[in-house]
């Protein structure tokens, strides 16, 4: 029974579209944050691994959105390319001086983009 699941695991996640899938990565990292920020002061020493793992990923995205051969629209690359510092820069900030507060913005903004790139105008 375990092979089957796993099976159909990796089967799904092959079937995702690009976006399905920077959506699924955005909530997993968005996820690892929360864990955290809702079990402070005892999670607190998973932070520095949660937060490389949401700087992993938003370097990616930036790299991926604002590179010459997207075809998104140069304005929205920039914007992408904006947003992916403000992001590293409040990873380090909170690695510096870690507070769970700091991680409100993050979690946010993981999963407000995520939800546009599901498609989701309700959240």
């Amino acid at each position: 029974m375990s092979y089957a699941a796993n099976a159909y695991a990796r089967t799904s996640r092959s079937a995702l579209s690009p976006r399905e899938a920077e959506a699924a990565v955005l909530i997993k990292a968005a996820n690892g944050l929360r864990t955290i920020r809702t079990g402070w002061p005892e999670q607190a020493a998973a932070l520095n691994e949660a937060l490389s793992f949401n700087q992993r990923v938003w370097t990616l995205i930036s790299s991926e959105a604002t590179a010459a051969e997207n075809p998104l629209p140069e304005a929205i690359k920039q914007n992408v390319g904006r947003l992916g510092v403000f992001v590293l820069r409040c990873c380090i900030d909170t690695m510096i001086a870690p507070t769970p507060e700091k991680l409100d913005a993050l979690i946010s903004i993981n999963h407000n983009l995520a939800a546009g790139l599901q498609g989701d105008p309700g959240q």
